[in-house]
C-alpha cells in the first residue's frame, strides 16, 4: 500500500513537473513571439522612416530640408543670395514666391541647386517631431499667404525663418534671413554638378570677363 502511494506521489510530481515544463515553454514562445514581432515591426517602421527620410533630386524631394535655388542676375553678381524654400518631412517643397503666394511642389524660381539638410530631432519639447515639423511649415506658409512681399525685409527667406521659429528649431526662436542666408552658404549641400555649375558658372564667367577687361586696359595703357 505504502509502495503504490508512493509511485502514485511520484507520478503525480513527474507530471506536475512535466506540466509546468509545458507552461513555462509555452509562455516562453509566447513572449517570445511577441518580441520578434514587436522588432519586425519596428524594423519595418525604421525602413520606412528611413525611406521617407531619403533626398530624391529626381522629383524634387528633400525631406526636412532648407532649399536654395539662383535669382536671375541678382545671384550672377552677389552667389550667396538667391530663393529659398523649406520642405515638409515628405520632401515637398514650399516657398514664398510673391506676393501672397507660397507655392507648393514648385518652386517659384526653378528647381533647386542646393540643398541644408536639417533634422527633426532638433526640435525640443515634443513627442511628434515629425507632426511639429510639418505643422510649422504648413502655419507659416499659411501665414506668408497673407503678406506682401519686400525682397529686402520680408522675402522667401523670412517664410524660412518664420517656420524655423515656431518649431524652436534647435532650441532657438532667433532665425532670421541674414543668417539663414549665410548658413545655406556654408552649409549647403549640392544637388548634383549641374547644380553647382548653375549657381556659379555666371559669376565666374562676369569675373572673367572684368579680370580680361581690366587686363587688356592696362596692357593698352602701358603700350
Amino acid at each position: 500500500m505504502t509502495q503504490s502511494s508512493e509511485c502514485e506521489s511520484s507520478d503525480f510530481n513527474i507530471n506536475k513537473l512535466a506540466s509546468n515544463y509545458s507552461n513555462k515553454k509555452n509562455t516562453l514562445e509566447k513572449n517570445t513571439s511577441i518580441e520578434m514581432d514587436k522588432m519586425s515591426q519596428e524594423l519595418i517602421s525604421s525602413i520606412k522612416v528611413s525611406k521617407e527620410n531619403q533626398i530624391d533630386a529626381v522629383n524634387n524631394r528633400f525631406p526636412c530640408c532648407v532649399v536654395w535655388t539662383p535669382l536671375p542676375i541678382i545671384t550672377w553678381f552677389l552667389p550667396f543670395i538667391g530663393h529659398m524654400g523649406i520642405c515638409y518631412t515628405n520632401g515637398v517643397i514650399r516657398d514664398f514666391a510673391g506676393p501672397y503666394f507660397v507655392s507648393e511642389d514648385r518652386m517659384g524660381f526653378g528647381i533647386p541647386t542646393r540643398y541644408w539638410r536639417l533634422s527633426v530631432d532638433k526640435i525640443p519639447f515634443v513627442q511628434n517631431k515629425r507632426e511639429t515639423w510639418d505643422r510649422a511649415v504648413k502655419e507659416a506658409s499659411e501665414e506668408y499667404k497673407k503678406r506682401m512681399h519686400n525682397l529686402f525685409c520680408d522675402n522667401c527667406h523670412s517664410h524660412v525663418a518664420y517656420a524655423l521659429n515656431l518649431m524652436n528649431y534647435d532650441n532657438s526662436s532667433s532665425w532670421n534671413m541674414v543668417k539663414l542666408c549665410f548658413l545655406m552658404f556654408f552649409k549647403g549641400s549640392f544637388v548634383n554638378f549641374g547644380g553647382f555649375m548653375k549657381t556659379w558658372l555666371p559669376f565666374m564667367l562676369i569675373i572673367g570677363t572684368i579680370t580680361l577687361i581690366v587686363l587688356i586696359v592696362t596692357l593698352l595703357k602701358i603700350n
